[in-house]
């Protein structure tokens, strides 16, 4: 680079692809995933929230019937977003996902700001779903008549609701069970990444055994005059003599959400397009399976099989189950944190609605056990990298899994379950991950001029390349601005970005490895080469 390594253009210093191609072949970590573990993986991380929780409120509030459209929405969206990350973790195998991708393309600064990021998306969302794990267990628990006291229930200061009166019950000190779940679930990665994903593949067919069984058992009793409209009529109504077309309609609901707008209306064609965004936690999941490229046992054919084969079997599930779930329960009654409980209680079985938190509980451990799988090799490559302190790359003699690092991310993560609100968490989570997403279409985009000769397993058509990572990053940014709108998460993410750069320039930048001329897979760099600059 012109400025050298010393001057201000260092931080922009690339990672060249060959020399991550050196890492996953000279890495520590056991090569034990094959396709099918990473399908079940993607599909362990997608599952969970979505369905579980999310699909009442969104059908409720927004959408109606037409939630099931929603979900094609967000699965369409998704899959833009998957067709990139299916092209860099076939090309590039390693652990560090949207980091390393970014590090190959934009340079060590915007790879240091993706492992901000991407701990909003990973760390974060693992509590995210604690939390909502946590409103699962003290229902069932309830049910057999244990109950765990309000102050043991929330974060500090979140008001605990009584689950059929309503009523308040207190307020929260601590999220326990939230806390105690992030716990059992680091124990179990510290362990080894065979036998956790011995233990998701179990958990996976637990909960998915059960949507199929709810889609199955529940269609029967589906009275399809539930489905009509399917798009209810938007309310507040337009005032007369509005354009009512759907280009205009869709319109208006995109500026609805850029702006933020608290008063927009529901249902129409704005609430599909508002519960699609609300929906896009749900599938926040599938890019985890990048991170498990360097345990991966053939990336080149398996990544893109667990990417795109997970994403494209939970959207089926989402719009199956979506649909018999709006056609049990009108859909104005679906505000409700169980929705599919509450749907098999209405048609009279009990035994099958404690089946369904059992399966909720499950699938949502598996998701927290992948979130944080990925979080830990994040942490595990920026480590390697010299970015962030070497214990965070130190690898247990005999479990073969970087123990330190995840002790560590599992704290942090039992941490913010047990003292932050679920809606915090979820903005914040979103957040980090609409930037990664947006980021990776942008680089699939840069590294088809820069690198086309670049070895690339899985290829996105050439022709549709630009219009779909484009189109991709542009989405991304528009539910941004949504986001970033709520001056709570505004702020959160500001302060967190300071305090990410300060410690880039004050440790990172003078330990980079690759900035010293160093390769991290062992190999010697030429006097006064930089690999990748």
């Amino acid at each position: 680079m012109a400025n050298g390594p010393n001057g201000l253009g260092r931080i922009f210093i690339r990672k060249s692809v060959e020399q991550m191609h050196t890492e996953h072949e000279q890495g520590e970590l056991k090569k034990t995933l094959g396709a099918w573990n990473l399908v079940l993986l993607g599909i362990g991380c997608i599952i969970g929230t979505g369905i579980f929780v999310l699909t009442g409120r969104a059908a409720a509030e927004f959408a109606g019937p037409g939630i099931m459209i929603s979900f094609i929405i967000t699965g369409t969206l998704c899959a833009l977003v998957a067709l990139a990350y299916a092209e860099l973790a076939a090309a590039i195998p390693v652990s560090g996902s949207a980091y390393s991708y970014s590090y190959a393309s934009m340079g060590e600064i915007v790879a240091w700001v993706m492992g901000l990021l991407l701990v909003l998306e990973y760390g974060l969302a693992a509590s995210t779903v604690a939390v909502g794990w946590s409103g699962y267990v003290v229902s069932f628990l309830g049910d057999y008549g244990i109950t765990i006291p309000a102050a043991l229930q929330a974060a500090p200061g979140v008001e605990v609701l009584d689950a059929k009166t309503n009523e308040v019950l207190g307020v929260g000190v601590v999220n326990l069970p939230a806390l105690l779940a992030i716990g059992a679930v680091t124990m179990l990665l510290t362990v080894g990444v065979s036998e956790s994903a011995s233990v998701n593949n179990v958990v996976v067919f637990i909960k998915v055994g059960v949507v199929v069984a709810f889609i199955v058992i529940g269609a029967p009793f589906v009275d399809t005059a539930n489905w009509t409209p399917l798009i209810p009529e938007q309310v507040p109504a337009p005032p007369p003599g509005t354009d009512m077309s759907l280009g205009a309609q869709i319109w208006r609901a995109l500026g609805d959400v850029v702006t933020a707008r608290e008063d927009a209306p529901a249902y129409g064609m704005g609430g599909l397009i508002t519960a699609a965004a609300t929906i896009f936690f749900a599938y926040i999941g599938f890019e985890a399976v990048s991170t498990a490229g360097a345990e991966s046992k053939n990336p080149a054919r398996d990544m893109p099989i667990g990417i795109l084969g997970s994403l494209i079997v939970c959207t089926i599930l989402y719009i199956l189950t979506c649909a018999v779930l709006v056609g049990i329960v009108p859909y104005q009654q679906l505000n409700n944190p169980a929705p599919i409980a509450m749907a098999v209680d209405a048609i009279g079985l009990g035994w099958f609605a404690t089946l369904v938190k059992i399966g909720a509980i499950a699938g949502l451990s598996s998701v927290m056990l992948v979130l944080l799988y990925g979080q830990t090799r994040i942490f595990y490559t920026m480590s390697r990298d010299g970015l962030i302190p070497p214990a965070f790359a130190k690898v247990h003699p005999k479990f073969k899994t970087p123990w330190i690092n995840t002790i560590i991310v599992g704290v942090l993560a039992s941490g913010f379950a047990g003292f932050m609100s679920l809606d915090s968490l979820a903005n914040l989570t979103n957040v980090g991950t609409l930037v990664a997403f947006g980021i990776i279409c942008i680089t699939v985009i840069y590294l088809r001029f820069a690198r086309p000769d670049m070895k690339r397993p899985f290829r996105m058509p050439t022709a549709v390349m630009l219009p779909v990572a484009g189109l991709g990053a542009l989405m991304c940014f528009i539910l941004l601005m949504a986001l970033m709108a709520h001056t709570q998460t505004r702020n959160f993410f500001l302060i967190y970005l300071v305090i990410g750069f300060g410690v880039y320039f004050l440790y990172g930048l003078s330990h980079s490895k690759l900035a010293k001329g160093e390769v991290v897979g062992g190999h010697e760099a030429k006097p006064g080469e930089l690999p990748g600059g």
